[in-house]
């Protein structure tokens, strides 16, 4: 008998050099092929696609040759419309074929995929490792997908077109009966040149989340027990990532360092690296309630170097916006004293926020806004979107929401609401753009806390400064600027070129200073001007090693000519011996403890250290991994004993 083909869908959400780990599939397929049954009959294909691939694209790849028996998606809100026009082009090639959704946009949700998409035969609800098994074993029985009764946590339509969802499926309380598809290889991790083909290694550490936010729906776990994986299964897997030079590990976790198991993974992590040298950095979702656990792994990571963008998932800092949030029960009040002890230790720190929630104001974000950048400079801002299963989604006329779907993806995104009119809203998205330009990803690192402290100008003051010179300014270096600013309240994509604009193009550098020069250094004492000039132009001297397609090298900025050096195994361009004003990362750093700085104003000559690399995050605005590119002097990647080996030709 001929084997079942089954082909399992993944796409990222951006379009990107380096692939996404596909770990959601990687789970369905290692699991189900425990099964003796499904290992001798059935054939499992992964495909990985990223978020530029286009329809004409991955249907040609999927079905040039043999179509598959069973294509099951792995579904979010950026792929739902175009994962639903694949599964119809399935059907016209074997109607015979089962189409199974799963994921958390579909989830529970069966009577709108259905009712939208008829030919999606079955929508998976919740955890789906054992359900995808037992769904295979039914096929292999031959069971009509209109009969599928007796399998929990699925929805299906039955021969007369009626809506059936099963019992939900318990919880996975023991995860390691979820096969690793790290230790079982069906995830592979070297592509044709034997390099690691993702931008990072994703990981789960655990699943659930004990809180109820009314904008979240993770992973449908939601006031849930927090199940873990085993230490030692944990081990075996980062071993795997450092063999093979793994920078980054992002865990796929709610609320990583809560509990004492997390201190343990970190501790196991550092042991590996100092067998292997890597991973060199763990990015996460970090615990919401800092508790002692997280400054035990905080305080083990900075001792061994092990980095980290440490996040105050805040959302808001308005009483009442929280209260409609429900995340009164986070101690959100402890983040000044985190934010605050942070900044002492010298650590990378940023925050995130939500705009849009209802509750809140224009006033009220930005009375919040500025008291989190009087600690942490970058702050990630992000329009509330209306998501499946949550409170917001279904309380919607109490809020007095509108929403609008959105062009290529299926998030619903907010128009108004009752204590936000649309006009305010699209003066938000403007914010957020600029924000998102050059505070998160971030254009400018340094200058936010000189500029208050010293000049007496808040960091949103700063942005609504740039949004104004974007609108108003005529010149065409600042079009793109403009487009970008206007155009991101219709279309979420627009950061990416603008950001890749900034790194790689000169004149966009040269409008930035114009606004520096005419708009923004007028409002300081013009005692501090020259020092502040000095920490504007080390922000752009600091960009990362990018020169843009069809651009010509740059003098004056790091760029791709640069001599390589490696320095513990990871390469670099150095600019050597650039002379500077000041130290300004150690000036920031004695602003930040509120120490006397003097002895750092005075001129300095350093090598600049570049990681190579950069055009691979470029597209993803990844602001946790673009991070690493910036520039950094020597003292600061060296430190007082490092070596470089110089690799260039």
């Amino acid at each position: 008998m001929a084997p079942l083909n089954v082909f399992l869908i993944q796409q990222g959400v951006w379009a990107m050099a380096l692939k996404s780990m596909p770990l959601a599939s990687g789970y369905l397929k290692a699991t189900a092929l425990r099964d003796e049954h499904i290992a001798a009959n059935v054939d499992i294909q992964i495909h990985n696609f990223d978020g530029g691939s286009t329809l004409f694209g991955m249907a040609n790849k999927l079905f040039r040759a043999d179509v598959p028996d069973v294509i099951a998606f792995s579904v979010l809100g950026w792929n739902y419309r175009e994962f639903a026009a694949l599964a119809e082009t399935f059907k016209q090639l074997n109607p015979d074929g089962w189409v199974v959704f799963g994921g958390n946009h579909v989830s529970h949700q069966a009577g709108r995929v259905f009712g939208m998409y008829p030919f999606v035969d079955i929508v998976v609800n919740g955890e789906g490792e054992f359900t995808f098994r037992d769904l295979l074993l039914a096929r292999l029985n031959r069971v009509s997908p209109h009969v599928l009764h007796d399998i929990e946590g699925i929805s299906f339509q039955d021969a007369a077109g009626g809506l059936v969802t099963t019992q939900d499926r318990p919880r996975i309380e023991d995860l390691d009966l979820i096969a690793s598809p790290f230790l079982t290889g069906v995830i592979p991790m070297t592509d044709e040149n034997g390099e690691f083909p993702y931008d990072v290694a994703l990981l789960e550490t655990n699943r659930g989340c004990p809180y109820k936010c009314s904008f979240c729906y993770w992973g449908g776990a939601v006031g849930q027990r927090v199940r873990a994986f085993s230490r030692e299964r944990l081990r075996r897997e980062v071993e795997i990532f450092a063999q093979y030079r793994v920078h980054t590990i992002v865990l796929c976790d709610a609320n990583f360092g809560m509990m004492p198991i997390d201190l343990e993974f970190v501790q196991d992590v550092i042991d590996i690296r100092a067998e292997y040298g890597f991973p060199r950095s763990i990015e996460t979702s970090w615990a919401k309630n800092k508790s002692k656990v997280f400054y035990e792994i905080v305080k083990s990571m900075k001792d061994a170097g092990l980095h980290s963008s440490f996040t105050l998932a805040l959302q808001t800092l308005d009483e009442n916006t929280l209260d409609l949030m429900n995340r009164r029960n986070m101690k959100v009040n402890d983040w000044e004293s985190l934010a605050e002890w942070l900044g002492r230790e010298g650590l990378d720190c940023y925050a995130e926020l939500i705009w849009g929630a209802p509750g809140e104001t224009i006033d009220s974000f930005m009375k919040g806004y500025d008291r989190l950048a009087n600690h942490v400079s970058r702050v990630a801002v992000y329009p509330m979107l209306i998501l499946p299963n949550t409170t917001y989604q279904r309380d919607r006329e109490k809020f007095g929401l509108v929403t609008v779907r959105g062009n290529t993806d299926d998030f619903e995104y907010l128009l108004s609401h009752d204590t936000m009119p649309a006009w305010d809203n699209q003066y938000m998205h403007r914010f957020i753009f600029v924000s998102r330009l050059v505070a998160e990803n971030p254009v400018f690192r340094y200058i936010w806390a000189p500029l208050r402290a010293l000049g007496g100008i808040t960091q949103s003051e700063v942005i609504r400064s740039l949004m104004a010179w974007f609108e108003t300014d005529d010149s065409s270096g600042v079009e793109p600027y403009r487009n970008g600013m206007f155009n991101s309240f219709t279309d979420s994509d627009v950061l990416a070129p603008v950001l890749a604009h900034v790194y790689g193009d000169d004149e966009a550098k040269e409008v930035l200073r114009r606004w520096w020069n005419e708009s923004l250094m007028p409002l300081v004492p013009q005692a501090v001007r020259s020092l502040l000039d000095s920490v504007f132009e080390y922000d752009l001297l600091t960009l990362p090693a990018y020169t843009g397609p069809g651009r010509e090298v740059s003098p004056r900025y790091a760029n791709e000519s640069l001599p390589q050096v490696e320095v513990n195994g990871e390469k670099f361009y150095v600019w050597r011996d650039v002379r500077l004003d000041c130290d300004v990362p150690a000036l920031v750093l004695a602003l930040r403890r509120e120490e006397p700085y003097d002895h750092v104003i005075r001129e300095i000559v350093s090598s600049i250290y570049y990681k190579v690399g950069a055009n691979h995050f470029l597209p993803s605005t990844n602001h946790e991994e673009i991070v690493y590119y910036m520039g950094r002097l020597e003292w600061q990647l060296l430190g007082r004993s490092g070596a470089a080996t110089d690799i260039s030709e």
